[in-house]
């Protein structure tokens, strides 16, 4: 991992000079979670390795678990930051479909400490005291392209079914791969496989023999 790639993040969601002390803690709280563990980290092992006090982590997040939505949200935060402009920017359905997907994999290849907190604390986000919270987030995520399959649905272009199907189908292979990118299990980046799950995603989702999908 490149630090600086995590520090840039926490610059563009927790922007400013007056919030380097809030940014210094995250940092220091993903690094101890990548390396320790949900479990296994404390509020005292952030506390050691920032150089904090923990009436400061706890002005700041509140506690363990607020800490850890912390660094969730912050990482949902950037990728829409680097999703929703080329989804608002779709001339169709399939567009915005295969920019969901890439800016997707070009995101865990450009941040892999990150991704690698996201896959461990998700379960802990979803069913912990932020969970509402976020519902709110991956709607708010999902809006636009929702939009869009809305639209395809009406035209024809995409397969009518429960909303929170499409999701799943959307982004579910392409996270499978990342995880195991992310585990060692293959070699080949995400963002040089986006083209390969933009494509499955859209036939996930997409009417055949609507814009070029086969039968």
């Amino acid at each position: 991992m490149s630090i600086s790639l995590s520090s840039s993040l926490f610059e563009r969601v927790e922007p400013g000079p007056r919030k380097e002390h809030k940014r210094h803690i995250l940092r220091c709280a993903l690094a101890c979670f990548n390396e320790l563990g949900l479990v296994a980290t404390t509020v005292e092992t952030i506390r050691a390795r920032a150089n904090s006090s923990v009436g400061s982590i706890y002005h700041h997040f509140g506690n363990k678990d607020g800490l850890i939505a912390a660094l969730y949200f912050a990482a949902l935060d950037d990728q829409v930051a680097l999703a929703q402009p080329r989804i608002l920017a779709a001339t169709g359905v399939r567009e915005a479909v295969e920019a969901l997907v890439r800016t997707y994999m070009e995101w865990v290849t450009q941040q892999p400490e990150m991704a690698r907190f996201m896959t461990q604390a998700r379960h802990s986000v979803a069913e912990g005291p932020f969970k509402k919270e976020l519902v709110q987030r991956n709607k708010y995520r999902f809006g636009e392209l929702l939009a869009w399959l809305e639209k395809g649905v009406k035209e024809g272009a995409i397969r009518a079914m429960p909303r929170e199907t499409y999701a799943s189908l959307l982004i579910g292979q392409s996270e499978n791969y990342c995880r195991a990118w992310l585990g060692g299990r293959v070699k080949a980046k995400p963002s040089d496989m986006a083209d390969v799950f933009a494509e499955a995603a859209w036939r996930s989702v997409g009417v055949s023999g609507y814009n070029g999908v086969a039968d």
